[in-house]
C-alpha cells in the first residue's frame, strides 16, 4: 500500500496527437499519489475502462455515453472542435451520391467517429450505406469500398498523400449541419475509484489541468514533437493544434448532447446519457 492506496491508479491515454496538449506536460511521477499510464487506441481504452482494468481515461465520447452510469465526467476536459478537426476524415473513391447508398470501410479504433459518420450518412444525407470494419490502411480499405473512414494520425498521414480522392472532414460537416461543437473524447473516471480515492483522483485531475494550461500556452514543443514523430510542416501542426479545443463547457456539452440524441434516434444507443460531473473535492 502506497500513500493509503492499495495500488497505483491506472490512467488511460489515447495514443493520438489530439490529446497531446493535455498530456504532454503531465508526469505521473510528480503526483502526490502513485499512478500508472496505459497508452492504447481509443477502442482498447474504452474496453479497459468499462471492465475496470483502468480507473480513469480519455475515451471516446460514444463509449462514455454507453456506460455513463458507471463514470463521472472529469470537468473541463475533452477533445473538441468547432468545425474542421483535420483528423477524422472520409476518403471518397466514388461520388457522394453513390457513397451514401454504397459501401464504406470503417476504422475500428473509435466508436465516436464511426457513429458520427452514421449520423451524417443517415440523418443528414438520407442514405443507408453498408459498413465493413477494416484495418486503417487507405488503399486496402478502398479496394472493395466506395469510401473509407480514417481517424487520428492514420487520417492525417493519408491526407498528405496525393491520392486524388475527395476528402470530407466529419467535424466540419457536423458543424455545417448543426452549428454546434463536436466533442470526440471525454475524460472519465470510474465512480467507485473516484468515491474510494477522492484525493488521489484530485491529484491526477489537477495535474491534467495544469498540463493542459501549459500545453495551450506554448504549442512549440507539440509542433516539434509531431514533426519528428509523424512528419509534416510546422504550419500544418500549428493549425492542427489551434483547431482543437480541450475544454468542456456549456457549448461543447450542448453539441455532444445533440450527438447523443441523434445516436439514440437512430438506434445506435439504447439509453439516455448521464453526464454527471465528478464532484471535485474542496481543498483543505
Amino acid at each position: 500500500m502506497t500513500n493509503g492506496l492499495p495500488r497505483p491508479l491506472r490512467i488511460g491515454r489515447i495514443d493520438y496527437t489530439n490529446v497531446w496538449p493535455v498530456f504532454h506536460h503531465f508526469d505521473p511521477l510528480s503526483l502526490r499519489y502513485p499512478a500508472e499510464m496505459v497508452k492504447e487506441m481509443p477502442a482498447v481504452l474504452n474496453r479497459k475502462l468499462k471492465a475496470g482494468e483502468i480507473d480513469m481515461a480519455a475515451i471516446s465520447s460514444f463509449a462514455f455515453g454507453l456506460s455513463s452510469d458507471s463514470y463521472y465526467l472529469l470537468p473541463n476536459l475533452s477533445v473538441s472542435a468547432l468545425g474542421s478537426v483535420q483528423s477524422i476524415l472520409l476518403f471518397l473513391k466514388s461520388p457522394l451520391e453513390k457513397v451514401i447508398h454504397g459501401k464504406i470501410a470503417l476504422t475500428t479504433t473509435s466508436a465516436t467517429s464511426v457513429n458520427l459518420l452514421k449520423i451524417i450518412m443517415e440523418k443528414f444525407y438520407g442514405g443507408k450505406p453498408e459498413y465493413e470494419d477494416a484495418e486503417p490502411a487507405l488503399e486496402q480499405m478502398l479496394a472493395n469500398a466506395d469510401a473509407a473512414l480514417l481517424i487520428g494520425d492514420h487520417a492525417i498521414r493519408a491526407s498528405w498523400e496525393n491520392h486524388g480522392y475527395r476528402v470530407l472532414d466529419l467535424g466540419e460537416i457536423w458543424n455545417v449541419w448543426t452549428g454546434h461543437w463536436m466533442s470526440f473524447a471525454l475524460w472519465g473516471v470510474r465512480r467507485e475509484a473516484a468515491d474510494a480515492n477522492p484525493e488521489a483522483v484530485a491529484s491526477i485531475y489537477e495535474g491534467l489541468l495544469e498540463s493542459k494550461r501549459l500545453g495551450s500556452r506554448d504549442l512549440t514543443p507539440l509542433v516539434s514533437k509531431a514533426m519528428r514523430q509523424i512528419g509534416g510542416t510546422a504550419s500544418y501542426w500549428r493549425s492542427y493544434f489551434q483547431n482543437l479545443n480541450h475544454d468542456f463547457g456549456p457549448d461543447q456539452k450542448a453539441g455532444l448532447l445533440l450527438y447523443f440524441r441523434y445516436a439514440h434516434e437512430l438506434g445506435l444507443m439504447d439509453r439516455q446519457v448521464d453526464l454527471s460531473e465528478w464532484p471535485v473535492p474542496l481543498r483543505r
